[in-house]
This record gives C-alpha cells, sequence and structure tokens, in this order.
C-alpha cells in the first residue's frame, strides 16, 4: 500500500518537473496563444504544431526576444485568431466592452430594485385591506379559543 503511495508520489513528481523548471515567460505566453490546428490554449494542445510553437517561443525567448514581440510574431505567422483574447481596438473592442456593459448593466438594475423595494417601507401583510369588524371578531375568536 505505502509502495504504491510512494510510485504514485514518484511519478507526478517526475510528470511536473518540466512544468517546474518552465520560463514563466514562456507560461504566460502559452496561456494567451492558441494552437491554430485544434484551438486550445497552446498550454494544453499536444498537437505536432503546439509543439513546435513552443520550441519557437523557447528558442525566441533564449535569444532575448520580448514576449510581446513574440506573439506578435505568432500573430504575423497564424494570424490574429492565434491569440486567445482579441485585441482591444477596432471591432475586436466589442468583444471586452459587451460583456463589461451587460454587468455594470445588471447591477444598475439590482441596485434599482433594491431601491425601490427599500422605498415601498415595511409590509403590514395586507391587514390595511381588512375591516375593522372582521379584526374585532378575529380577537373575540382568539380570546375564546384561548379560555
Amino acid at each position: 500500500m505505502i509502495s504504491r503511495l510512494l510510485a504514485a508520489a514518484a511519478l507526478a513528481l517526475v510528470l511536473a518537473t518540466p512544468a517546474l523548471g518552465a520560463d514563466p515567460r514562456e507560461q504566460r505566453i502559452e496561456n494567451r496563444v492558441m494552437c491554430p490546428t485544434c484551438h486550445q490554449l497552446l498550454a494544453l494542445s499536444h498537437s505536432p504544431i503546439a509543439e513546435r510553437m513552443r520550441t519557437f517561443i523557447r528558442t525566441q525567448l533564449a535569444a532575448g526576444e520580448s514576449p510581446h514581440a513574440i506573439e506578435g510574431d505568432l500573430v504575423d505567422q497564424f494570424g490574429p485568431a492565434v491569440l486567445a483574447s482579441p485585441p482591444a481596438r477596432g471591432f475586436g473592442l466589442l468583444a471586452w466592452l459587451i460583456p463589461a456593459g451587460g454587468a455594470a448593466g445588471a447591477a444598475a438594475a439590482v441596485f434599482a430594485y433594491a431601491r425601490a423595494w427599500r422605498r415601498q417601507g415595511p409590509d403590514d401583510g395586507g391587514a390595511a385591506d381588512v375591516s375593522p369588524e372582521l379584526l374585532r371578531r378575529l380577537d373575540l375568536e382568539l380570546v375564546a379559543y384561548d379560555e
């Protein structure tokens, strides 16, 4: 039992070792770029083109290239669809503004509803619609019930 647990821990350590030694800039780029064949994040893809892209990224980083320049090179080679998020300009700006506008609109609606609900005052339970005679009879019945 313990030997199996130790073997599993050793296997997990061996599999995690490449990720532990990876350059954080490389991981950042892999999380911002998509694989052009399987349309997954480069960090999650195992396609041959993804492996070539990773090699390109490592080579460029080792040569002193900035992550921004590497992403630009990948866009030049594969097109803007290689980026995981659209650019915050032109038509791509809508992908950033529409969710933000929706969230702001929802927050405004909740605020307006809460404000109107608060101004309504306490709920009297509908007692204002009941006649005084009925309330008097109900009190008499309750008194008789308690006895």
